[in-house]
């Protein structure tokens, strides 16, 4: 039985009710549940290696901490563990899982403890055809634990994030446009420059995507694969808070993100190692699933992409922040982390339509991947414009100003304009790749060959030459982001000058659709060489 305690709100963890849904009752008291708490990281070994200090440096002068030594240095501390196990014992919770480098504690309990632990009224909202438990409001926590508790994930498990891949409509054949061209990510990487021969597979780099649903078949990479003289590389899915490779049979839905994910990233690199991380769409999964990869000990990704997110105004302060801090502990690890900047245009989807910048592409520690519309001509880019198929209903690339991150000082000269509310901040995305589904890729998904496009294909797209590139350097570009904006670097970029995502146009050097361009990949790997 827990003792009166003072107690505090949770900061951040303010959460709305699920739009759209309706409120249909408490939520089972007796229901257990299993809740992921980050704690803050620890202070033994004094000031957290900022990736700003890093800088321009180039890959091969850079001193990437270990994932060992991140967890020894900057983890979560045992006195902090153990006041979180001393708070669950109190509630009638148990820890049931410690992970000492990603801060995480694994509580689990009833719904009813949980409320009462953490200030909760959990109700079940109904929202379509499926049913959540909702919290709404902020969460308290004894004050003891205001210094050391972070965030608190899964009491909620809402959806949080939606895929970024658009399936083309109409497949070839069937009274397609007569202007719908389709390609193997292999053309498209010729296209791009990427550097190609016996060092450049991919060897020795493991590329993590992160899933939130759905799965691949083995007979569906064998087959896309093949089709392209290629070994099927080896790929391992990763359970993370439950979830598993489950694939649906439909290709339309989470099925067409992963095999894409895993199809254009292994073509690129085929000698890669791909880790699929699994977990469930909730803001406990999303964030579980990158901490998991990004302190992976076994695997040890050395580039992680993800191709789902959503507008920042969809997260707590609290999850938003717990996410962006895994992707800077990435960053001093050598971990280079990208995300789709979504397919919605410049309002990402908001259903009031303003501009809006999706995460977790917003975060500074990020590479946001925006999208094009790319033809070939004689293996090499004919014309590329900003994607933009609103009209008829097929996306556009998502891009715009953040109003949940500052300025970063990579981009203090990229002449980001201010939000729409007049806030100075991270400007989205950073890079570009072709994404229209009426130049899409061809995949097979789910037994089928399919078109696909969608800013989904161009985070995979650039993490196969990231692990060109850091097989070629023999060491980790890691967080790339300053050295992208180096005018070295920027040089290597083919800058898009046309085309608009609704409220902002591409033009001369960063534009917030489609940042500093597509890549020119050979070019970009000796700039990151220092040549």
């Amino acid at each position: 039985m827990a003792t009166s305690q003072n107690r505090v709100e949770l900061k951040g963890s303010d959460r709305a009710a699920l739009p759209g849904g309706q409120d249909v009752g408490p939520a089972d008291p007796n229901q257990q549940i299993e809740v992921s708490v980050l704690l803050r990281r620890s202070s033994e070994a004094g000031e957290f290696p900022s990736a700003a200090k890093l800088g321009a440096q180039l890959p091969r002068q850079r001193k990437y901490l270990t994932r060992d030594e991140f967890a020894k240095e900057h983890g979560a501390s045992a006195a902090d563990i153990e006041e979180i196990r001393a708070f669950a014992a109190e509630y009638d919770l148990k820890v049931v899982g410690e992970d000492r480098a990603s801060r995480t504690i694994k509580v689990s309990g009833t719904v009813r403890a949980f409320g009462t632990a953490f200030g909760a009224n959990l109700r079940r909202y109904q929202h379509g055809s499926g049913a959540y438990r909702c919290r709404t409001g902020t969460l308290t926590i004894p004050a003891n634990l205001e210094s050391i508790v972070q965030g608190v994930f899964g009491l909620d498990n809402r959806p949080q994030a939606k895929t970024h891949f658009r399936l083309r409509k109409v497949q070839p054949g069937v009274h397609a446009r007569a202007t719908a061209v389709s390609y193997s990510p292999l053309q498209v990487a010729k296209a791009y420059g990427f550097p190609s021969g016996a060092n450049a597979t991919g060897a020795g780099q493991t590329i993590a995507v992160i899933e939130l649903g759905g799965g691949y078949k083995p007979a569906d990479l064998d087959t896309f694969f093949k089709s392209l003289g290629i070994a099927t590389p080896k790929v391992t899915a990763v359970s993370v808070d439950g979830g598993t490779n489950s694939p649906t049979g439909d290709p339309s839905g989470a099925d067409g993100e992963v095999e894409l994910d895993i199809e254009v990233a292994g073509a690129i690199a085929p000698a890669a190692q791909i880790a699929a991380y699994f977990a469930p769409n909730t803001d406990q999964g999303f964030i579980d699933a990158v901490t998991t990869a990004v302190h992976d000990a076994k695997l040890k990704p050395s580039i992680i992409s993800i191709s789902w997110g959503g507008p920042e105004s969809s997260w707590t302060a609290q999850s938003r922040d717990a996410l962006n801090s895994a992707c800077e502990d990435a960053s001093t690890m050598g971990v280079t982390v990208l995300a789709a900047s979504g397919d919605n245009g410049s309002t990402d989807g908001t259903t009031d339509g303003t501009p809006a910048v999706d995460f977790p592409a917003a975060s500074p520690y990020v590479i946001g991947c925006g999208g094009t519309k790319l033809t070939i001509s004689g293996g090499a880019i004919g014309s590329e414009q900003a994607w933009n198929e609103q009209a008829a209903n097929e996306g556009a690339t998502g891009g715009g100003v953040s109003d949940s991150f500052a300025l970063p000082t990579f981009q203090q000269n990229a002449n980001v304009p201010k939000s729409p509310n007049g806030f100075v901040g991270r400007g989205v995305p950073d890079v570009a790749g072709n994404a229209d589904p009426e130049t899409g890729y061809n995949v097979v998904v789910d037994g089928q060959q399919s078109v696909i496009g969608g800013t989904s294909a161009v985070a995979p797209l650039w993490a196969g030459l990231l692990a060109l590139i850091n097989e070629s350097l023999g060491a980790n570009v890691g967080y790339a982001n300053p050295l992208l904006y180096e005018a070295k670097a920027e040089s290597t970029f083919h800058d898009i000058t046309s085309g608009s995502n609704g409220t902002y146009s591409a033009g001369k050097g960063w534009d917030a659709c489609t940042g500093l361009g597509t890549p020119n990949g050979s070019a970009l790997l000796a700039a990151l060489e220092g040549k």
